[in-house]
This record gives C-alpha cells, sequence and structure tokens, in this order.
C-alpha cells in the first residue's frame, strides 16, 4: 500500500515537473517581451484607475445620449482623417496599390460623404487600411523591442512609442490653432475611440495585464505582417 502510494506521488511529481518544463519557454518568452513587467504594471493601474472612474464613464453617457447615426458619422470623420497617416505608411512601405486606395478613399468621402460623415468609399469596394509608422518601421526590418506601457496612452513597444511622432503630424491637431477647437475636438475623438471599444471589453478575461499585453503584442505582430503570422496557440 505504502509503495502504491510513493509511486502515486512519483507520478504527479513527474506530471508537474513536465508541466512546468513544458512552461519554461513561455515564462522565458514574457519576460524577454516584457523586462520592465513591474514598471509597466503601475502605469497600468494608473491608466486603469483614470479609466474606470473618468474617461469610460464619459463615453458610456456619449453613447447614451448620442444617436447611433450621429455617433457613426463622428467616428467616421476621425477614421477619414486617419486615411491620411494610412496613405503616407502605405507609401513609405511601398504599397503603391493601398496607397490609391487610401486617396480615393479620402476624394470621395472627404466630397460626397460630407467630409467623411458617410463612409461612402467603403460601398465602392475601397476597404480602409489601418497603417502608422510604427508597422512602417516593422516592415523596414526594425524590431518591436519590449513592451511598454505608456501614462494615458496605454499600451505600445520601444519602436511603436516614438512612431507616434512622425504620426501626429499627420493628424489635424498641430494645424488647429484655435485653441478651444483644438481641445474640444480632441476631446470628442478620444471620448468616440473610448466608445468603440466598449463591446470588447467583455472578451477581457483573467489577468487584464496579461490579457491586453498579449493582444496588443499580437495584434501588432499581425498588422505588420499583414496577417503573415504562425499561428503560436
Amino acid at each position: 500500500m505504502r509503495d502504491i502510494g510513493t509511486g502515486w506521488i512519483q507520478g504527479v511529481a513527474r506530471s508537474f515537473a513536465c508541466v512546468a518544463l513544458a512552461l519554461l519557454p513561455l515564462v522565458a518568452h514574457a519576460a524577454e517581451e516584457d523586462p520592465w513587467e513591474s514598471v509597466n504594471r503601475g502605469i497600468f493601474r494608473f491608466n486603469d484607475t483614470l479609466d474606470t472612474y473618468a474617461l469610460k464613464p464619459l463615453a458610456q453617457g456619449y453613447q447614451a445620449v448620442t444617436p447611433q447615426f450621429l455617433e457613426d458619422g463622428i467616428h467616421n470623420v476621425f477614421g477619414n482623417i486617419g486615411d491620411v497617416t494610412n496613405l503616407v505608411n502605405n507609401l513609405l512601405q511601398g504599397k503603391v496599390h493601398d496607397a490609391g486606395v487610401d486617396t480615393s478613399r479620402l476624394i470621395f468621402n472627404t466630397t460626397f460623404g460630407l467630409l467623411g460623415f458617410f463612409d461612402v468609399a467603403k460601398y465602392m469596394g475601397l476597404q480602409k487600411s489601418d497603417e502608422d509608422f510604427g508597422q512602417t518601421l516593422g516592415a523596414w526590418g526594425v524590431g518591436s523591442g519590449p513592451y511598454v506601457v505608456l501614462p494615458l496612452l496605454g499600451p505600445s513597444t520601444l519602436r511603436d512609442a516614438p512612431a507616434r511622432i512622425p504620426d501626429s503630424f499627420l493628424n489635424v491637431y498641430p494645424y488647429i490653432d484655435h485653441v478651444p477647437t483644438r481641445n474640444v475636438t480632441f476631446a470628442v475623438d478620444t471620448i468616440d475611440t473610448r466608445a468603440s471599444l466598449l463591446d470588447a471589453e467583455k472578451m477581457i478575461s483573467g489577468d487584464k495585464y496579461v490579457f491586453l499585453r498579449n493582444a496588443y503584442l499580437q495584434n501588432r505582430e499581425f498588422r505588420v505582417k499583414d496577417g503573415d503570422v504562425e499561428d503560436d496557440f
């Protein structure tokens, strides 16, 4: 009986050892891509608290009082402005066809779509790109580097964080001289973006920090490689 009990314990121990050995590469990989986790978690908690008590309630209120057609139209207007960033980065990556689509979208949506309020280009088969300078650097062979969490701005990497600077000059805000107008436009853009993410929160499970980190890194790899990635799952 004693031998049976000892054998069972040894078997369980061997099983746990096998599982631990199998998980070691995953732990090492996580440590490699997030070496500043302790600092990142502190900034994440600050961002999450600010979002919970300020930004998220504003987004929920905005969504509650804004008619759906108006919310969609506002979202489309900011999306139309974002097509400028898509166009420039597609050119920098040598994606001439996609840059042509971006140009057509800008022309049709700005004119027939009333400054982009209506996404008429979508119904013409002109699909929207999603490019930024971080992806451009990735396409040029620059590695993502360690994961970082930016105050107020959220998930990023050592490559993507500074890449926000050139992209900012492709946005409308540096060229709005009237400060109140610039601030109101930025606030509406921020709240609209947050409102568009409310439904996505339902997918979050487990450790929120780890979930968002992994989701961000996998999404960035997918976008940099235009979907040509290996399924690690």
